[in-house]
């Protein structure tokens, strides 16, 4: 077989695409699904920073800073304001797994039109809150559209993307989210100068939802999708759209056909097939890579970075600016992923970024050791506070180039077309679990760990960045549907999967 070209079950596997005008629209519109996510990551921990929202909600919070002997890192350490936070993941959580057997029977773009639909509702309620109920109600809600956006855009992606640029056109969806962060960040600015203020960060959530909502009605569905619903020809024209006018898509259509009648002809439910022994690989990276995105907490940062930069001296308005500032860092970073990821690969980015953020959350962990103390309360000076800032730009600059947008494209493109709806629900499901945990106990540890939190961090980035080394495989450049290779030629997973002709 020649180099780069990969065959399973008497397919080609090689069928030629091309980028094209179509398909670079298509992908940019489906990637806006990470508007969204990227909005309410962004927008959630600029609010718990301002007065007035506080003075509603939280006023608990307002009355441990008013004291002066305070240890500045537990501030904000209030169940309620974690509820408030965290109400998203689990309901993230449950609609992604939802959203597996939806997606299946509606196909990609359907979930994307209504997770936009749940978001918008779910933002209308934020900005009219009168209690606590109501911001959590709306959370909930949210919380569902970001569950079947994140579950149905990386993979839409993935399936409309030719093999040779799968990589860039997927980094689009934590691009996405990165605009959606920033953006996020600086409507917190601007809002804070207002008693109202926060009902306006709130509120424009609806906005992104209507974007994403809009340039979904406005794509064709997956080719794949389309022929496993039956609709064949549609899923001809769709492949012509994208693959460009006189390419030939036969062969590729055909091989669509041919999968979708294998895993019909199986008739075994998704959910049972997916923990056979010779998709274990699969499913200890649907499990795995999530899971690791999250514990190197950026997540967590990202959610509460003013009010990080807020308990580590930063004034309010400062808080908020650094926040700013560690958003278009990383947005900038995955510009960078996606101009290289399908030219030196998936495992480089992985372990490249995996040692620049040990090293800058390790760096972060002794300045604040050794400037706040264990007691955490002294202030640190403004030196030490834009050291730190410094820092965080670079962790989230590797993060933006390996983990953020490679935590995406790895589970959307290594599972076969009948069981990928639902290992990319397990995926997003524990992407969505690990990091309600991790909001449920961010703000405690903080108060608890001090600077230790920092480390604590930094020791599953040293185990995850380990784990890349031995067991990730590279995927870079082979068709989905041929994707078996790289697991029946790696070292330690060869020994789970079947052989195929």
């Amino acid at each position: 077989m020649a180099p780069g070209v990969y065959a399973v079950d008497g397919l080609s596997g090689n069928y030629g695409g091309r980028i094209t005008a179509s398909v670079v629209i298509t992908c940019i519109v489906a990637a806006s699904g990470g508007l969204i996510f990227g909005y309410d990551i962004g927008i959630s921990g600029g609010v718990t920073t301002m007065v007035p929202f506080l003075k509603k909600f939280f006023p608990s919070i307002l009355k441990k800073a008013a004291e002066a002997k305070t240890n500045m890192y537990c501030v904000y350490n209030s169940n309620t304001l974690t509820a408030f936070t965290s109400s998203l993941y689990i309901a993230g959580l449950a609609s992604s797994l939802l959203a597996s057997r939806l997606t299946a029977a509606l196909g990609r773009r359907n979930i994307m039109v209504i997770g936009g639909c749940l978001f918008f509702v779910g933002g209308a309620i934020n900005g009219g809150a009168r209690d606590v109920a109501m911001l959590i109600i709306g959370r909930i809600l949210l919380g569902f559209g970001v569950g079947f956006t994140n579950q149905a855009t990386p993979v839409y992606l993935s399936e409309m993307a030719p093999p040779k640029w799968r990589g860039a056109l997927n980094t689009g969806f934590q691009f996405f989210i990165g605009i959606g962060v920033v953006a996020a960040n600086c409507i917190n600015y601007a809002a804070s100068k207002k008693t109202w203020g926060w009902r306006l960060s709130l509120g424009l959530a609806v906005v992104p939802a209507i974007i994403m909502t809009i340039g979904a009605l406005l794509i064709s569905d997956t080719p794949s999708s389309l022929v496993v619903r039956g609709k064949v020809e549609q899923a001809k024209q769709s492949l012509i759209k994208v693959r460009g006018v006189g390419t030939d898509v036969e062969p590729e259509l055909n091989d669509l056909i041919k999968l979708s009648e294998k895993a019909k002809a199986a008739d075994q439910e998704p959910f049972v097939t997916i923990f056979e022994r010779q998709y274990r690989p699969h499913l200890v990276m649907a499990i795995a890579i999530p899971f690791f995105q999250q514990v190197t907490g950026i997540n967590i940062i990202a959610f509460y970075a003013p009010v990080l930069f807020q308990s580590v001296g930063f004034g309010s308005d400062s808080a908020l600016i650094a926040a700013i500032i560690l958003g278009l860092v990383n947005l900038g970073s995955i510009l960078v992923s996606t101009v290289v990821v399908d030219r030196f690969g998936r495992r480089f980015l992985f372990l490249e970024g995996g040692i620049q953020m040990f090293l800058c959350q390790v760096a972060v962990a002794c300045i604040l050791g050794a400037v706040t103390g264990v007691s955490g309360t002294k202030h640190i000076s403004k030196e030490y506070g834009v050291l730190v800032l410094v820092f965080m730009c670079l962790y989230a600059a590797g993060f933006g180039w390996s983990w953020g947008p490679l935590s995406w494209l790895i589970p959307s493109e290594i599972f076969p077309l009948k069981i990928r709806s639902t290992g990319q629900s397990i995926s997003v499901a524990i992407n969505f679990a690990t990091t309600f945990v991790l909001s449920q106990t961010f703000l405690s540890m903080l108060c608890h760990f001090k600077f230790g939190a920092f480390l604590f961090y930094a020791g599953w980035i040293f185990v995850m960045t380990i784990f890349v080394l031995l067991f990730v495989p590279e995927t870079k450049g082979i068709p989905l549907d041929s994707m078996y290779a790289v697991w029946e030629e790696h070292w330690y997973w060869r020994r789970f999967v079947k052989a195929q002709s």
